[in-house]
């Protein structure tokens, strides 16, 4: 059975009152003194669980603009740099102002989640475990789901008010995001995550709902994320090893599991019986045909990233940094020169993540043979050239393909933790403990399932779409296998196997290497895409790391929120 969150409006909580007008009970509208029953209660869990997706491409929940635009792995797209100018100032850094509209927008849909989960929770606390079996895990539930949402808000904005379910509502606004400390704030994301281990079961029956090894998966996170020590400038001083070895903890009992490896690349991105597979960690669940709006509830959030040749709008184009990436030599990356000269198609070999993630002329669409990619799909190829994202994206014959208005929509799951990153992360933080021969295995396992993952990458006659190569990393023969390389090799490997995936940025800021990667990114694309670069165009160390807080919300707290380093 699969959990169906796709009615949200009679499970809503009210969390706003007219004076001076005739007083008429909201018809469908619950308010906290109305929750009679345990159902009441699950109903507010099932409220929690929709705001997942309740997402629209001005503040997607997949952060792609802040994740892929944001980084040296996708241009903004669209029609030009005024389409959508707010995402158009993430990715060259200009005009990053506090009263950017799509970052006050995000920061609010967000606190939605938060305020669903906490009044869910605050509900399921009045009844009695012992009565109510199914209660234990709905609290372990909202914890997780509490986790979730803040960790988003953590990589985003670095310093947030953390408002539990204990705080009264007419009281947010007297909470500063500066009550907490760096280190302290990922402790209470870390103990959302905890609860949610310890209340939650390693399998649910409905598909769709947290279980506890998705906390475990998400607490490893966490604490990675925390082990990158930063200071006030945002650079990293230091790792925490102890973190590390929570890391390590944590991805153990995942890799303990019943979850594993896909056995192709492209199962993770696709429709219908591949969804909710064994690589499925946790993932936002969406559908059609569900009397939810024209098109049921699909996920918008990605609405405008369909290629133009599919309707609309042609935005979150692939850099040719990143195609450039999935190049091999003796089915190795070259780590240090894979952007010296541009990809060649006939003459390059690849590794087979490439066709899995990049649109490109010339090659089926999703592998469906009777939707050929051409350079008229590309909206404006002077400005952001031919390459289009794919993992998002839906075949248009596939019935899960919606049209929408302009917009071309799909009710494809948005896996949110994949197994892949349970490996790679317990790789990093074996790397960083000096334990990488530990790390090689894990590495290679993800590089030996993308090197097996050619059967659907076919050119319009079933010749291979291009030369892939993928090989593993043999210490003593094509590798010098020391921390350092390892190091390189677990980097490039994340970019390769979460290309496009909305990880890139925040990778690059935990690490603490974003400055000198995307300024060198820079360097090149001024003379490629002068259209978006100009000698203007630069990361600030200490300020890009993180958005600003939005003014709005500044003013709303009445002046107690903290503005970020570089934006006072």
């Amino acid at each position: 059975m699969k959990l169906k969150y796709i009615v949200i409006a009679a499970l809503l909580l009210s969390t706003s009152s007219c004076q001076n007008v005739i007083d008429i009970p909201a018809q469908g509208v619950l308010s906290e003194d109305q929750i009679n029953t345990f159902e009441d209660a699950d109903a507010l869990v099932i409220a929690a669980y929709s705001q997942l997706g309740n997402d629209h491409y001005n503040y997607p929940f997949s952060l792609w603009p802040y994740g892929n635009v944001r980084s040296d792995d996708a241009y903004k797209g669209g029609r030009d740099p005024n389409d959508i100018a707010n995402y158009h100032f993430l990715e060259n850094f200009q005009n990053i102002q506090t009263n950017n509209s799509a970052f006050d927008v995000l920061w609010y849909r967000i606190y939605i989640g938060i305020r669903r989960v906490n009044s869910a929770m605050a509900a399921l606390k009045t009844f009695d475990p012992n009565n109510h079996p199914t209660l234990n895990t709905r609290l372990g539930e909202m914890y997780f789901l509490r986790g979730y949402w803040y960790l988003k808000l953590k990589t985003l904005f670095k310093y947030v008010p953390y408002i539990d379910d204990e705080l009264p509502a007419n009281e947010y606004e007297n909470k500063t995001n500066r009550e907490l400390t760096d280190q302290a704030l990922w402790d209470k994301i870390a103990s959302d995550f905890q609860m949610a281990i310890e209340l939650l079961p390693a399998t649910q029956t409905e598909v769709g709902r947290a279980n506890q090894i998705a906390a475990y998966a998400y607490y490893a996170k966490t604490r990675l994320y925390q082990a990158y020590v930063q200071d006030e400038e945002n650079q990293v001083v230091s790792i925490d090893d102890s973190l590390l070895e929570e890391v390590l903890s944590a991805t153990q009992q995942v890799l303990n599991s019943s979850y594993g490896l896909a056995p192709d690349y492209a199962d993770n991105f696709l429709s219908q019986s591949y969804e909710n597979g064994v690589e499925s960690i946790f993932a936002v669940q969406f559908s059609t045909d569900d009397g939810v709006g024209t098109a049921g509830r699909t996920d918008k959030g990605y609405y405008i990233t369909a290629p133009q040749g599919l309707g609309c709008c042609d935005f979150q184009k692939i850099s040719h940094n990143l195609v450039n990436a999935f190049k091999t030599s003796s089915g190795l990356p070259d780590f240090e020169n894979f952007n010296t000269e541009l990809a060649d198609f006939q003459s390059n070999s690849f590794d087979p993540r490439l066709d899995h993630t990049v649109s490109r002329p010339g090659i089926p669409f999703k592998y469906d043979a009777s939707e050929i990619v051409t350079e008229g799909w590309s909206r404006t190829p002077s400005i952001y050239g031919y390459f289009n994202s794919l993992k998002e994206n839906v075949s248009p014959n596939c019935s899960c393909y919606k049209i929408d208005g302009a917009f071309r929509g799909n009710s494809k799951n948005r896996i949110e933790m994949r197994f892949a990153d349970v490996l790679l992360m317990r790789a990093e933080a074996l790397i960083e403990l000096s334990r990488q021969d530990e790390a090689l295995t894990l590495i290679n396992q993800v590089r030996a399932r993308a090197a097996a993952s050619t059967g659907r990458l076919k050119s319009p006659d079933g010749s291979p779409a291009a030369l892939y190569e993928a090989a593993q990393y043999m210490p003593g023969a094509n590798i010098v296998w020391n921390q350092e390389n390892a190091r390189k090799a677990l980097r490039f490997e994340r970019r390769l196997e979460f290309a496009m995936e909305n990880m890139r940025f925040f990778d690059l800021v935990r690490w603490g290497v974003a400055e000198e990667t995307i300024n060198a990114y820079y360097e090149r694309e001024r003379i490629r895409r002068p259209n978006i670069y100009n000698e203007e165009t630069v990361f600030t160390a200490g300020r890009d790391e993180y958005l600003p807080i939005p003014q709005a919300q500044i003013n709303f707290s009445k002046g107690v929120y903290t503005q970020n380093t570089g934006y006072e």
